[in-house]
């Protein structure tokens, strides 16, 4: 009898816990189910989401590219980080070309470039002679004109302005500055600004005609400043040539024509004075100006071996010089100009370098013997150079 009745009250127990469980189960449990995953478009958010801040502009993707042509050789370099690089050269049977490095020059693809030849300042008809980046998706490839591009090589297109050949080009600031002349070696030269973002030309200042008619490094640039060789001044510039000063240069030499400028830091110069010369011999003096060119101290005396070519900075105390005569020579100081060594000699006859620069503090380069005219007819080297300490020490890179 005991038992059937608790036999009963267990039953009718357990019923009663199944009719909680049920009447739980209709009015929802006390811990939610997983979401279903919905798309952004039609789900609702519990609360307003403050408005998305603007997005940077995409950086256009660069082209794959093909493989280096066979025989290449450089005419010109830029660089648009420590890694990224673009040669303008050209090849046996292949034109004027493009290369792009990724990795400092372990190697190279061919990218599209203008259908123009290869040439230097003064040769007749439309050629080129230059390339500059200021960015890996925006750069220009300059000479008797100017092409433009803004997807990193893969099209190109020709500006009509400015007109003449383009002696040299840079871009600094959110601004192009370009060297123009109608005349190479004759009638001064014009520098202009456009912002890199496209637009109409201005004329920042007129330039008497420089001598290194065949440099593409006639206008000097490093952290926001720029500066060009007027005659016996220095235009600079720390705002993309929107203002200029001009400052006087040191008569160190009778006669004396300053030769070379070169951008150190943001407030500093270096200035290459070139005094009498016989035989492939030629005084030189190096200037240093802490304050922008506003007062100068001469630093030293670079070997009187060769005519003068340009002069670079990584820092105000790392300097590089070239030159050519019966050879080609890069020579070095890593004091500010006081002392100088040769760090390289070439005894090629004086075919002469372009492009001297740093691309950080300690890391350089420059092309030996550029080539200039398409296929390369005449044999020259067309060597791209690194250096990673300062310039002490060179390595030739293969394409």
């Amino acid at each position: 009898m005991w038992r059937t009745r608790t036999a009963a009250l267990i039953a009718a127990c357990l019923v009663f816990v199944a009719v909680l469980v049920v009447v739980a189960a209709a009015c929802g449990s006390s811990t939610p189910p997983a979401p279903t995953p919905t798309s952004s478009a039609t789900s609702a958010p519990a609360s307003p989401s403050p408005p998305a801040s603007p997005s940077a502009p995409a950086t256009p993707a660069q082209p794959t590219g093909s493989a280096a042509p066979t025989g290449f050789r450089a005419a010109s370099v830029t660089f648009v980080s420590s890694d990224q690089a673009f040669v303008l050269g050209t090849a046996p049977g292949a034109g004027t070309v493009l290369l792009r490095s990724l990795d400092r020059g372990q190697s190279w693809v061919r990218l599209a470039a203008p259908n123009v030849t290869l040439g230097r300042p003064g040769s007749s008809g439309p050629h080129v002679w230059g390339v500059r980046f200021a960015s890996p998706g925006h750069g220009f490839i300059f000479g008797k004109g100017l092409w433009e591009t803004t997807d990193g090589g893969a099209h190109w297109a020709l500006d009509a302005t400015p007109a003449g050949s383009i002696l040299s080009l840079a871009t600094i600031d959110g601004q192009v500055l370009a060297l123009a002349s109608t005349n190479p070696g004759g009638a001064p030269a014009t520098l202009l600004r456009r912002p890199l973002a496209g637009g109409s030309w201005t004329a920042v200042a007129t330039v008497k005609s420089p001598d290194l008619l065949d440099s593409n490094d006639l206008i000097s640039t490093q952290a926001g400043t720029a500066a060009v060789l007027d005659g016996t001044s220095v235009l600079v510039t720390t705002n993309g040539g929107l203002t200029v000063h001009h400052r006087a240069t040191p008569s160190a030499l009778q006669p004396a024509t300053p030769s070379s400028v070169a951008v150190t830091s943001s407030g500093s110069l270096a200035l290459l004075i070139a005094g009498p010369g016989a035989a492939g011999s030629v005084e030189k003096v190096v200037f240093t100006s802490a304050d922008l060119g506003a007062h100068w101290t001469k630093a030293g005396t670079p070997s009187r071996e060769g005519d003068p070519g340009t002069l670079a900075g990584g820092s105000p105390s790392s300097l590089l010089l070239t030159a050519a005569s019966g050879a080609s020579w890069v020579f070095r100081s890593a004091s500010g100009g006081h002392a100088w060594a040769t760090a390289l000699t070439y005894g090629d006859g004086g075919l002469g370098w372009a492009d001297l620069g740093f691309t950080t503090p300690t890391n350089a380069v420059v092309i030996h013997g550029p080539a200039d005219k398409s296929g390369n007819g005449d044999g020259r080297p067309g060597q791209l150079l690194l250096s990673s300490n300062g310039g002490a020490t060179w390595q030739v890179v293969s394409f």
